[in-house]
């Protein structure tokens, strides 16, 4: 028995096992030719003494950080928020969640101003939310030949990478759909000013409704970095451009508060003189006044698909390239109805 106050080590379950070391790490890690009641006997051992592996000894044995990352290009501005609270530590929270049960850690990486973060860490693959256009932190990965999979679709060169969906058509068109059972003439787009799949899908479909209802196209794309203010001035420009604008899309949930904000500026109440949707529910959509009509990409599910896709990727299975998400479902709330929030799915 080990000595009071001591952490047991392997050599001690050896020995009141009555078995080698070898024998114990082979039983305990369930590798190599080891007769069942054996192994059965060195874990009950083993758990009796309360004997747990040295994870750092296993990690720097087999070359493994047991880690990995959850990396965005996008800003906090529109990621996170002042409170650094939304959708990147949605996922962040599901995400870590489910890789602790495989047993590995979580490393969140921020975005930084230069670079993607991701060359002072040590992982074994990482999970990308909703890359750009040749997106910083998918060439980091790709040059330290690190397995990788993306939560939302990848857009341009890299859109066969394996990835979670996250139903952008479907999303972009039960906005769109709902502003136009609410009555909407003249919907306006805003979105951020990158290629992300979920503003090329948006875009895309609002073109499609356009031509389809009759809509006089007015969109306008906001620099992510700007947040709140970027929606404000935004929504502001369009309201000044186009008076007849009667709702607004706007799928970044920062510019959805701003463009409250400059509906009000201008006189106008939301939703009895125009109606305002944002794609994800979220903290600012929930307590924004009035309350943001949103969407509900059920996040959690999707980050633990995106966790079980990148695992597979790293044993070296790649017979999945895609995960879907659940189907969003949408929120509505006072921004588009005086009604009590509803949910309804496409």
């Amino acid at each position: 028995m080990p000595t009071p106050g001591r952490r047991p080590t392997i050599a001690d379950v050896a020995a009141a096992a009555g078995v080698s070391r070898t024998t114990v790490s082979h039983a305990l890690n369930g590798i190599g030719k080891v007769d069942p009641r054996t192994r059965e006997r060195v874990r009950r051992v083993a758990a009796e003494l309360g004997y747990r592996p040295n994870l750092r000894a296993q990690r720097l044995r087999k070359g493994q950080a047991k880690a990995i990352a959850l990396a965005s290009s996008m800003p906090l501005a529109v990621a996170g928020g002042p409170a650094r609270l939304g959708f990147y530590m949605e996922v962040a929270a599901a995400a870590a969640e489910r890789a602790l049960t495989h047993g590995y850690a979580l490393v969140l990486v921020p975005p930084v101003e230069s670079g993607s973060g991701l060359e002072s860490v040590d992982v074994d693959g990482a999970i990308v939310v909703e890359p750009d256009r040749d997106d910083p932190v998918v060439r980091e990965l790709t040059a330290r030949g690190l397995p990788y999979v993306s939560l939302g679709r990848q857009t341009g060169p890299g859109e066969d990478a394996p990835h979670v969906d996250l139903h952008g058509g479907p999303v972009a068109e039960l906005l769109l759909d709902h502003l136009r059972e609410r009555g909407a003439r003249r919907p306006a787009l805003i979105t951020g000013d990158g290629e992300r799949h979920s503003y090329t899908d948006v875009r895309a479909a609002y073109g499609r409704a356009a031509a389809e209802h009759g809509w006089p196209p007015v969109r306008a794309a906001a620099p992510e970095s700007g947040g709140e203010r970027a929606g404000y001035e935004a929504c502001a420009r369009l309201l000044r451009d186009h008076p007849d604008v009667d709702a607004v899309c706007a799928m970044v949930d920062t510019f959805a508060v701003g463009a409250v904000r400059a509906i009000a500026d201008t006189g106008r109440s939301v939703p009895d003189d125009v109606l305002v949707v944002t794609r994800y529910d979220g903290i600012r959509a929930r307590t924004c006044e009035p309350p943001l009509t949103a969407v509900d990409l059920h996040l959690d599910e999707a980050a633990a698909g995106a966790v079980e896709l990148l695992l597979d990727r790293m044993r070296g299975d790649a017979s999945r390239s895609v995960v879907r998400a659940p189907r969003p479902d949408l929120v509505v709330r006072a921004s588009t109805s005086p009604s009590p929030p509803l949910r309804s799915r496409p």
